[in-house]
């Protein structure tokens, strides 16, 4: 067993590698035990994405679960639908087969026990039970396999979240961009449910994502979904990622609305109902975000990137609403704290459907900066935490710094802007990010931050463009 398997939100690795049967069987064992410590009438909910390797890989942890709980199996089910079946049917333990918006040849599993999703120390215990597991082979058959049902929630899910949304009289068309991935056909059946007019783009479930990766992210993958909308003379365009926890935006004049655009739009609307509310965002997020919904009368925190950090911290906060750049948003508001990228979009769709205004007119009235897009750099496993720390001891003592925060990885504060880097905690990569109140100021905190991040990554540029001496373009916003 391969431990890195194990991150820091979930588990996520090779599928045909790394994700082996014998891992897995070890992996619903463990989970099984928690089950069964957990309740007398033990049950786990089962959920997969719509990947090649997915029916193997939930079919070997349902036998293991099998041996210690009752199964309830959601076939093919976005994240959300797993998060809503596991709070319905309050089963102590609930695993989404998914790889997200990995490669095709990468899968995983997302995992909740109690009511929490795992991350941290508790993955790291995990990872510890699986290898002992691993190690002393498969575990022996009980006298009887508890039962496994198969469970359709798609319209108990659909009724609850019609009964917590609330759009205004007005009705916009809209894309819906499933890439693919597990969340397209559901999201499609609620807007429509809404009253919109929803024009469906690869919606069709293909674990081998034909017509583009599914991560929402990336501005590359929005291109169709930005043709589409042009095209239908839509408002704007959602695209989801591959197991529809997340959500991308663009508006009808091809603008991606990023993460924390997103979160400010969302956070004001939720701030009209729920004055002084508390938010969070993470630190990722531009400084126009915090200081936009702070000027809105909200409460909010920066914290760290990774949606099962952010449960915990809006559990441990009382916060209604979270969101990452990753277009992970998380509503208390009205549902449920899980991060569900077709509710999002539901809450979007009914903000807009309250008044006049486009998407677009609210674009262009949100605050402008100037920032480059998430920068990922290859960087081994290994090497990730000792490369942040070191330039993050050489920021602390920076004469041009104004602040530091290390609540994720390093964020530094400069006159008229700042800078970011972390570890990701899904990919063997190191995410940078810069921002300024102008191009000018923004070159030189990149030239600053790359004199003291490039020494330490022996890995090629993978976000240098093709010209060597032209600079990435810049993103200016609002």
């Amino acid at each position: 067993m391969n431990p890195r398997i194990f991150r820091e939100n979930d588990v996520r690795g090779r599928a045909d590698v790394e994700l082996d049967d014998a891992t897995v069987d070890a992996l619903g064992e463990a989970l099984g035990q928690r089950a069964a410590a957990l309740s007398d009438a033990p049950r786990a909910v089962v959920g997969r994405d719509g990947r090649l390797h997915s029916p193997r890989l939930a079919a070997t942890l349902i036998a293991a679960l099998r041996r210690r709980c009752e199964v309830i199996d959601l076939g093919v089910a976005p994240t959300p639908l797993v998060s809503f079946a596991c709070q319905r049917l309050a089963a102590p333990v609930a695993v989404m087969v998914t790889g997200s918006h990995n490669p095709p040849e990468d899968n995983g599993f997302k995992i909740s026990v109690g009511g929490d999703s795992l991350h941290g120390a508790a993955i790291a215990a995990l990872r510890d039970d699986v290898a002992a597991l691993a190690a002393a082979g498969a575990a022996p058959a009980p006298p009887r396999l508890h039962a496994v049902h198969e469970r359709a929630l798609e319209d108990d899910y659909l009724r609850a979240a019609l009964a917590a949304l609330r759009p205004g009289p007005r009705r916009l068309r809209v894309v819906v961009d499933g890439g693919n991935g597990a969340g397209g056909p559901l999201a499609v059946r609620l807007l429509r449910a809404l009253g919109f007019e929803v024009t469906p783009l690869y919606c069709e479930i293909d674990g081998r994502f034909p017509h583009h990766h599914p991560d929402p992210t990336i501005e590359e993958n929005l291109r169709d979904l930005a043709d589409a909308v042009v095209a239908t003379g839509a408002e704007l365009g959602i695209g989801l990622d591959g197991d529809g926890d997340r959500i991308g935006v663009v508006d009808a004049r091809r603008r991606v609305v990023w993460g924390d655009q997103l979160l400010i739009l969302l956070g004001r609307a939720l701030l009209e109902e729920r004055p002084r509310a508390r938010l969070l965002a993470e630190v990722k997020c531009s400084q126009a975000t915090f200081e936009a919904l702070r000027a809105a009368g909200g409460e909010i925190e920066m914290w760290k990137v990774g949606h099962s950090l952010l449960k915990a911290r809006m559990r441990e906060t009382g916060a209604l609403l979270a969101g990452e750049m990753s277009g992970h948003f998380f509503f208390a508001d009205r549902w449920l704290g899980f991060d569900d990228g077709l509710y999002a979009g539901a809450r979007l769709l009914e903000l807009l459907s309250r008044g006049e205004e486009t998407l677009s007119d609210l674009v262009d009235r949100l605050p402008e900066t100037f920032n480059t897009p998430e920068l990922r750099r290859p960087c081994a496993d290994a090497r990730k935490a000792s490369v942040v720390a070191d330039v993050a001891g050489a920021l602390r003592g920076h004469p041009d710094v104004r602040a530091v925060i290390e609540i994720d990885g390093v964020r530094a504060s400069f006159d008229g802007g700042w800078a970011l880097l972390r570890a990701s905690t899904t990919q063997p990569l190191v995410v940078l990010r810069y921002e300024a109140d102008s191009p000018a100021r923004l070159a030189e905190i990149r030239a600053l931050m790359d004199d003291l991040v490039e020494p330490k990554l022996a890995a090629p540029r993978s976000d240098a463009p093709a010209d060597p001496g032209a600079q990435p373009p810049l993103t200016p916003r609002g």
